[in-house]
């Protein structure tokens, strides 16, 4: 078997102590300093006042919130598709019925608890899209803190404060229906 000697290129005193690559670093750095200094570039964003809100793009998901009509009456009809969907298991929902007297009993069911936990979600959008009745909407929110776990599990009224209401046709309340 033959044995390949490779010779090392001979190496001048400044690339031994690599003085040239550390120059080269330099120059690459003081040009990106002086950008910045001179204004034609900027780097660093300001969080807390500045934020993304403007730069998100129309596909961005965030967090997903329950939303209601503008009559401010519930769209969700408790049927779990989202509950079932959801990956993480991060959606729990407890029906109820509504009562009998009430002019809305033909819808049947109505969420007694819906919860979000946050910490599990993530942000998929598949509950978005298996609503019947466009019930639950991703918010583009990106900044979704809390101290504790317990903080981070929104209920039914944190979610509808958060979400607002949405407009349109709603087939829960559709007489026709």
């Amino acid at each position: 078997m033959a044995t390949i000697v490779c010779k090392r290129p001979k190496l001048k005193w400044h690339e031994r102590w690599f003085i040239s690559t550390f120059l080269k670093g330099l120059r690459i750095t003081l040009g990106h300093a002086i950008a910045i200094v001179r204004g034609r570039k900027k780097v660093t964003m300001q969080y807390p006042e500045e934020k993304w809100d403007a730069n998100l793009p129309d596909h961005y998901r965030g967090a997903p919130t329950l939303v209601t009509d503008e009559h401010g009456r519930e769209r969700c009809v408790s049927c779990q598709l989202c509950e079932f969907i959801c990956p993480p298991r991060a959606i729990t929902i407890t029906p109820e019925e509504i009562p009998s007297e009430d002019k809305w009993a033909k819808v049947e069911k109505r969420p007694q608890e819906f919860k979000i936990d946050m910490i599990r979600c993530i942000y998929c959008g598949m509950c978005e899209e298996v609503c019947p009745e466009q019930a639950i909407f991703l918010r583009k929110d990106y900044a979704i803190t809390g101290l504790s776990r317990a903080e981070m599990v929104h209920d039914k009224k944190k979610l509808y404060e958060i979400g607002g209401v949405r407009e349109g046709l709603v087939n829960k309340w559709n007489d026709l229906k």
